[in-house]
């Protein structure tokens, strides 16, 4: 005969009695009067002196700051309308100034700093400087190509450097020229 088919023999009342017997049981070993230690322990808290409260930290008062606009450039306007605005003179005539209506190209997109010349390659009559940005890449440039943030500009390709005319903006609307160059390194 099985266990299952025993339990389902047995009546109710017996299954009931065998639970309570066993929580009976398993209560009996909590009932144990002996609260020593924790009377002990409040005992010596209640017994440690009692600190003064801190006091709440002092609120720093700030002065309120009122915007006065009168005087300053329009934040929203362009540079060279607020300096065409403030001198009163035609900003677009003042001379040297990139053409920034001209699509950028790839090396264009790196600081000249981080441009390495490792070579040149001469093609039907025609040198071109191997450079290589930081991400590993190589490009092959000529004279006319564009490279550096500064918009700077190849003017001549040698075996063992590239020389490159920059624009550099002193202050907004006024640029001067600066010549660079990349050495070959490897």
């Amino acid at each position: 005969m099985s266990r299952l088919r025993l339990i389902k023999s047995l009546p109710h009342w017996t299954i009931a009695g065998f639970t309570n017997v066993f929580i009976a049981l398993m209560l009996t070993g909590c009932g144990n009067d002996d609260f020593s230690d924790l009377e002990t322990f409040i005992k010596t808290e209640q017994a440690k002196p009692k600190g003064p409260i801190e006091p709440l930290p002092e609120i720093k008062i700030v002065e309120p700051f009122v915007f006065k606009p009168e005087g300053l450039r329009d934040p929203f306007a362009p540079l060279e309308q607020a300096e065409q605005a403030e001198n009163g003179e035609n900003v677009e005539g003042t001379g040297l100034r990139p053409d920034t209506s001209r699509p950028k190209e790839e090396l264009e997109a790196y600081p000249l700093d981080s441009l390495r010349m490792v070579g040149t390659v001469n093609m039907q009559g025609t040198l071109w400087g191997l450079v290589k940005a930081s991400d590993g890449t190589i490009y092959r440039v000529q004279v006319g190509n564009y490279l550096g943030k500064n918009y700077g500009k190849i003017i001549r390709i040698v075996g063992d450097k590239i020389e490159i005319m920059e624009m550099i903006s002193d202050k907004p609307g006024k640029w001067r020229e600066q010549q660079q160059s990349l050495a070959l390194t490897e």
